[in-house]
């Protein structure tokens, strides 16, 4: 990884103290979302999530709202989310969870600070379009990510054991990502084998670039029923 700070010059630099300001606000929610979803599993309700501001919408963060699935201490509007139970006891080979979100320029820079992965390539444009992807690309572990979201979404508890990933293609900033979960085998004691795979859909409006897997893989999980409230 690279010591190079992300704010060098580059003609497309974003100002270092609006660039800051912009991480670091989103940074607080992400800590915010990860506190709301801790106090949730220790059975607390987390303050009810309410739509943003328009500063908050200058600095592109999300609009959260109350979430429909019992398993998610809340949602966001833009989140699409496909299952095919919604019950914990009909759980079995061959169901599955899908969810999509867009990858945003909010998202790289949350994850960035978040990780401590200022790498570059997903931070500058000038130094990025010199690469062999000739512009920023997201955090492979930040797409990857969208499987852990498919997994909180089916009906109970998850919980990961393993996971085993192989990263496909790159996904820009601004691709809409679909991360698919289907059980495979059913291990006993609520631990399931589950493929997991990610496919992205350009933003550039280019029909040949749509639903490409960008990660395949394998994980075995553990999903409990829910508690009881």
């Amino acid at each position: 990884m690279s010591t190079h700070s992300p704010d060098s010059e580059t003609p497309t630099a974003t100002p270092v103290r609006e660039q800051w300001s912009s991480i670091s606000k989103h940074v607080f929610n992400s800590y915010l979302e990860a506190n709301n979803a801790f106090l949730a599993s220790m059975g607390v309700q987390p303050p009810t999530a309410s739509k943003t501001t328009d500063a908050d919408r200058d600095c592109g963060a999300s609009t959260t709202v109350e979430s429909p699935l019992a398993e998610l201490a809340f949602a966001d509007e833009a989140w699409l989310t496909e299952r095919s139970v919604e019950e914990h006891d009909e759980l079995g080979v061959g169901e599955y969870v899908r969810f999509t979100k867009r990858i945003s320029e909010s998202d790289v820079s949350a994850f960035a600070t978040a990780s401590g992965d200022t790498n570059r390539l997903h931070l500058e444009d000038g130094f990025a379009e010199t690469t062999q992807f000739g512009g920023r690309i997201a955090h492979g572990t930040l797409v990857a990510g969208t499987i852990s979201a498919a997994l909180a979404r089916f009906p109970g508890t998850t919980v990961y054991l393993s996971q085993d990933l192989e990263f496909l293609a790159p996904v820009e900033i601004g691709d809409a990502v679909t991360a698919e979960c289907e059980l495979l085998e059913d291990l006993g004691d609520d631990r399931y084998r589950v493929r997991t795979t990610v496919s992205a859909a350009s933003d550039d409006g280019d029909e040949n670039d749509d639903g490409r897997t960008v990660i395949d893989g394998e994980a075995v999980v553990a999903i409990s029923p829910l508690p009881d409230e």
